[in-house]
Order: C-alpha cells, then sequence, then structure tokens
C-alpha cells in the first residue's frame, strides 16, 4: 500500500526506468524518516548464512530489513530508497528474485552497485533502506 504523502515519480523529461523495479524519484511530503544501516546475511551466532548463496543471503537480508521496519511501525510499502552493493553483478538475477517478493509497486527510488568486496568476506551483498515512517 502507497502512503498518500509518498509520491512516485517517473518525469516525462527523462527516459523510463528500464525496468518497473525502481523509481527516478520518490518525494516524502513532511514526516520522520528512518535510514537503516546496510545489512548483510548475518545469522543469530554473528557468522554470515549460506556463504556463497546469493538467494539464501538476500533472503536473510530482506528477513532482517523487514523486522527493522515493523519494530519502527512500517513496512516495505514505506520504503524509498534502496541501496544495494553485491561483490558479483552477474548474480543480480538471484538479488532480484527474491527483492521483487518484498517490495511493492511502484518501488522505491534504488541504486544497485559492485564493489569489490564487504566489510565480511562472506558476504556476497549489503542493502541499505530509508523509509518515511
Amino acid at each position: 500500500m502507497t502512503r498518500t504523502r509518498i509520491t512516485h515519480s517517473d518525469p516525462a523529461t527523462v527516459p523510463p526506468p528500464p525496468t518497473p523495479l525502481y523509481s527516478h524519484a520518490v518525494h516524502v511530503a513532511s514526516g520522520p524518516m528512518l535510514h537503516v544501516s546496510g545489512q548483510i546475511a548475518l545469522a543469530d551466532d554473528g557468522t554470515v548464512d549460506a556463504p556463497g548463496d546469493m538467494t539464501r543471503q538476500s533472503e536473510v537480508v530482506f528477513s532482517l530489513l523487514e523486522r527493522i521496519l515493523a519494530a519502527h511501525g512500517a513496512g516495505f510499502a514505506d520504503v524509498v530508497g534502496i541501496r544495494t552493493f553485491l561483490t558479483d553483478l552477474d548474480r543480480l538475477p538471484e538479488y532480484g528474485a527474491v527483492r521483487a517478493g518484498y517490495l511493492p509497486s511502484p518501488a522505491p527510488a534504488s541504486t544497485t552497485v559492485e564493489v569489490a568486496r564487504l566489510f565480511h568476506p562472506d558476504a556476497l551483498l549489503e542493502v541499505e533502506i530509508v523509509a518515511a515512517i
């Protein structure tokens, strides 16, 4: 459900996004914002869940994000921006399939980049979000 104070925008003055997985811009009317630090697929014992498995790590990351949002009375419909850091952009489809199951349409503003490594050597991705709460 899109909140009335969140407006997604794909201006006619620029080419449309090549995929419906993101919006060019998201405007938030006044109100509190939640900035969530980048999450990796940490298990409860502090180890990285499923080294080498992009799908499983993506599921863990989105589960963590979902729990953080819920702790602040929010959900994925409140997410206005998402930044994803992947260690291998060729594995984007695996991540994207999981992400699509969590993020509603219209999608938030989004940036996805490949990085040489993350702070934990077993982490394949890190995801940070901003939500209107």
